[in-house]
């Protein structure tokens, strides 16, 4: 493995809360960490907002392969990339009736598509690197919670992260996803705003009755980055409160006995 201070991360989406706090956990093993996403006035205060030598901040439409090449030239003036972090996603309608074909195709090119070229954009330098490739996918990748083209292309994004992991093992690249929950992010606040009651909700479906932070997404790609995962491959890692394992009986009440 590289020295610190030779290592480059490279995190897509990074003016999100999300990619934010990935950029930062990444910052504590990675010289440079580049912050990459495609509004420039979002990017600049996510920037802002950071502190340190290790950040830097790079504009790009991830779903051209031209704009791709243009970054991997520039990022490889700061070194080889030794961590990709494919975050950068939205969802837009929410049911199948209401997907239309312009939506799928949207959806499927900026959740699955993308961090197809993404990882080609970058493929060389992870060679040399022995680098790691972490996507960040959904549990709506792992079953049906609605926004079904955002589904269906994270879904898309957990097989794709395996092919990696299995054609290009041989190179010593290692390729992960993390599936997370819903996550506490502005974009929540926002509905918090209107319906105080949100959060109190959401936490009901989730057996550790919270919902996930942004830092705990970046705790997990941190460590599928990291030395301590070196023979972990090909995996989806939850990062949901529990929400996958299953939902407990809600009538069931428990005696004093059963709290541990």
């Amino acid at each position: 493995m590289q020295d610190r201070k030779d290592r480059v991360a490279v995190v897509t989406g990074a003016a999100g809360d999300i990619g934010r706090a990935i950029a930062v956990a990444l910052s504590e093993s990675h010289a440079k960490v580049v912050l990459v996403d495609i509004d420039p006035d979002a990017l600049s205060n996510a920037l802002s907002l950071l502190s340190g030598p290790a950040f830097v901040s790079k504009t790009c439409d991830v779903t051209d392969p031209q704009d791709l090449a243009r970054l991997a030239t520039e990022v490889a003036e700061l070194g080889d990339v030794a961590t990709l972090v494919n975050n950068a996603g939205a969802a837009r309608a929410v049911s199948l009736h209401d997907t239309t074909a312009e939506i799928w195709r949207k959806d499927n090119t900026l959740n699955l598509e993308a961090p197809f070229l993404c990882f080609r954009a970058f493929e060389e330098a992870l060679k040399r690197t022995q680098g790691s490739v972490v996507n960040i996918s959904s549990v709506n990748g792992m079953a049906v919670f609605g926004h079904p083209a955002y589904s269906a292309a994270k879904a898309g994004l957990i097989h794709l992260t395996k092919l990696i992991a299995v054609e290009y093992g041989k190179f010593g690249i290692r390729s992960n996803a993390v599936a997370p929950g819903t996550v506490r992010t502005q974009a929540w606040e926002a509905r918090a705003a209107v319906n105080p009651q949100v959060f109190e909700e959401a936490k009901h479906w989730y057996p550790l009755q919270r919902i996930v932070r942004p830092e705990d997404v970046a705790n997990a790609v941190a460590f599928l980055a990291g030395p301590q995962a070196a023979a972990i491959s090909g995996v989806c890692l939850p990062v949901d409160c529990g929400l996958t394992a299953g939902q407990a009986p809600l009538a069931r009440t428990f005696s004093q006995s059963e709290h541990y």
